[in-house]
């Protein structure tokens, strides 16, 4: 499946996590930061921040079910239902504590996790992270737009891949971005059953966490990518400005700053690093 390139490499380890196969990637050594991507997207993700750091920190990437090399889930794509995942994929590890660190749906598991066991998490990056934006009227037109554009995908409609290209574009514009933007374009039938759950999870009231981000105990960096036309800034601003212990730095990208402008948000994970306790 064209998905496998977006995600952990051939060969990578596999743990299960009640009857779900996930594979996921290790990347250099020391403090532990756990990376969690974007609907759609893969452990590569985060490839280029693993060559940037991963002599100072061991960066750790899995694969959400049906993406990447991940098998699939009997449940349906949701922050929620990977936060879960993500509860058996730490024990499975015996991680300890460490930095979260999640990207769209990934960082709305991470807020759910975080706030769930906060003496796991030493620290929380987060970018672009959904949940954070009031779920009204709006939203959910928006969302079930979304929803219908990504069934197209999974009905195969010839016009989606020429529609899919220019929305990724979008998504993700930034040279740096262009080798797993093309792997995620390439992957976009595998991808968009995904697609489709997690955008209609999206429009649920359960998918509203702003109150549990304004509960969280440990720092949080907020890294954002201000020319995110799907989650902006604005649209979550209040939210951010209620999270306790945070910092929000921002970055000229479209949705992933790791990806997308790696060695700033590099430069910015360091020094968020630097400042917390062990």
């Amino acid at each position: 499946m064209k998905r496998y390139e977006t995600g952990a490499a051939e060969g990578s380890p596999r743990v299960d996590i009640g009857g779900v196969d996930i594979a996921y990637q290790r990347w250099g050594a020391g403090p532990v930061v756990l990376c969690l991507h974007a609907i759609g997207h893969g452990a590569r993700d985060f490839e280029q921040l693993a060559g940037l750091v991963g002599g100072q920190f061991e960066i750790i990437a899995l694969d959400w079910p049906g993406q990447g090399r991940s098998g699939q889930d009997t449940e349906s794509a949701s922050a929620e239902r990977y936060s879960v995942l993500l509860e058996g994929f730490v024990e499975a590890l015996k991680l300890g504590r460490f930095v979260l660190y999640g990207n769209s749906i990934g960082g709305a598991a991470a807020i759910l996790y975080a706030d769930r066991h906060p003496e796991n998490v030493r620290g929380l990056v987060l970018s672009n992270p959904g949940g954070l934006a009031p779920v009204d009227g709006f939203a959910r037109f928006a969302i079930g737009r979304m929803v219908a554009f990504f069934q197209a995908g999974v009905d195969q409609k010839r016009w989606f891949s020429p529609a899919f290209k220019l929305y990724y574009g979008r998504v993700l514009p930034r040279r740096a971005a262009k080798v797993q933007r093309r792997r995620i374009i390439d992957a976009r039938f595998d991808i968009a059953q995904p697609l489709v759950d997690a955008w209609r999870s999206f429009a649920t009231q359960e998918a509203d966490i702003r109150a549990v981000a304004a509960r969280l105990k440990m720092p949080v960096l907020y890294a954002w990518a201000t020319k995110d036309q799907i989650v902006p800034l604005k649209k979550s601003r209040a939210a951010v400005d209620t999270t306790p212990d945070h910092e929000l730095v921002t970055f000229r990208a479209g949705h992933m700053p790791a990806l997308e402008t790696p060695k700033l948000f590099a430069k910015a994970l360091r020094c968020f690093l630097s400042k917390l306790s062990d």
